[in-house]
């Protein structure tokens, strides 16, 4: 559904660019939760917007966005190796929160481009 398209391709690489957000200096506040539950939190909230938002998908299609979700939580994990595991700090909150929000639009967009169900 995504994660064969160009624009997760994109949002993939923009992540990579911004890996040295996640390099974090002692000196930075941290948080209680890690950088993959942040993660994790703000996808699933996410991905429970889309499907209130689209009550019209059926069991298949919802179970297609779940699988996806996985695949990008996989992607993910293999992206943030290193660093998964440490405390995330505001700015990585705010990143983690911007780009949770685009693979939303992402989902969104191919939604859209499905044909209505009769």
């Amino acid at each position: 559904m995504v994660t064969d398209k160009d624009g997760y391709m994109h949002l993939i690489q923009y992540l990579t660019e911004h890996l040295g957000l996640f390099e974090t200096p002692d000196s930075q506040q941290l948080c209680s939760e890690t950088v993959m539950e942040w993660f994790e939190d703000q996808l699933s909230a996410q991905i429970i917007m889309v499907c209130g938002q689209n009550p019209s998908l059926t069991f298949e299609q919802r179970n297609t966005v779940i699988r996806e979700i996985d695949a990008i939580i996989y992607d993910l994990e293999e992206i943030l190796a290193k660093v998964a595991s440490h405390k995330a700090t505001q700015a990585q909150i705010l990143f983690i929160t911007e780009f949770s929000g685009l693979i939303k639009n992402l989902f969104d967009q191919e939604i859209a481009r499905l044909e209505p169900v009769e």
